[in-house]
This record gives structure tokens, sequence and C-alpha cells, in this order.
């Protein structure tokens, strides 16, 4: 099988490095690939939020990198498998992040709490509905929620 995605846009921030935290901080600015048109972003500017699919170029492999760990490396935390927690090193480097729309202008969208590092390559975007979000009650382990209070 032969798969082919392409850049839509890029990712522009002043972060160089994937670092774990203080996302929710970081405004980043998406702006479309030159030969995607204008017209693409019309109408988003009535969402509140976007969700961003982008590829971790900088991101390791898995494999080689490990199919199951402690996240983060923390041993108080359970060896658990790389489809149990959300971190970079993804089997095909794909990331997913739910983020506010701070502003759409002609060619760009203005987010805060995109976790991508300036330059990575967008595949897509979709706005978030109000029936496309999970209803009722997350449940999440209990480490999950240790980990956002780091």
């Amino acid at each position: 099988m032969n798969l082919s995605v392409r850049a839509i846009a890029y990712i522009r921030n002043e972060r160089a490095e994937a670092l774990d935290d203080n996302w929710n901080d970081v405004v980043s600015v998406i702006e479309l690939a030159s030969d995607v048109p204008d017209e693409s972003l019309r109408g988003l500017s009535d969402f509140s939020h976007i969700e961003v699919v982008f590829f971790a170029d900088w991101a390791e492999d898995v494999p080689p990198g490990p199919w199951h760990r402690h996240p983060r490396g923390n041993t108080d935390w359970p060896d658990v498998g790389i489809f149990a927690q959300r971190n970079k090193d993804r089997p095909n480097r794909l990331l997913l992040t739910t983020v506010a729309i701070e502003e759409v202008g002609e060619r760009s969208i203005r987010v805060r709490g995109l976790d991508g590092i300036d330059g990575t390559p967008v595949l897509d975007i979709k706005p978030v509905f109000r029936w496309s979000v999970p209803e009722g009650d997350i449940r999440a382990a209990s480490w999950s929620d240790e980990l956002a209070d780091e």
C-alpha cells in the first residue's frame, strides 16, 4: 500500500523544540501552503475551535521507538502501550490537537495551544462542531490526570 499526503499549511511559532509542557500558552499561526487557495478558510471564523492534524517530522518513528513505556519515563506511572498515550513519538508521527481560534486571516489562522514546533507541516484542519465532541463523562487513567498537573 502506498499512502500519499501533502502539507496544506505550516505551523509558525517561537517553539524550536518539542517540550512536553506549557503548550496552552503558546500562540501559533497556521500559514497556508502556497498552493492552497485563500477560499479554503472561508467560513472558519464562525467557529471557536479547530482540530489540527499535523506531521511530527521532528519526532522519532515507532518502531524503532518503544511500543510501550512509562509515560514521560516516570516509573510511578504504569508501563502502557503507545496507543494509551499522546506522546509525540507515534507509529506514523501523526498528531492531532484541538485548539482555540484567536483570529482567522486571509491566509492564516492564529490559534492557542497547538503543540507543534515552528515549521511543522499541517496535513488537515477541521472545525469542531458541537455534535462532534464526546457526549457525557470522559473516563481517563488516573496517571493522565497527574500528568496534566505537572
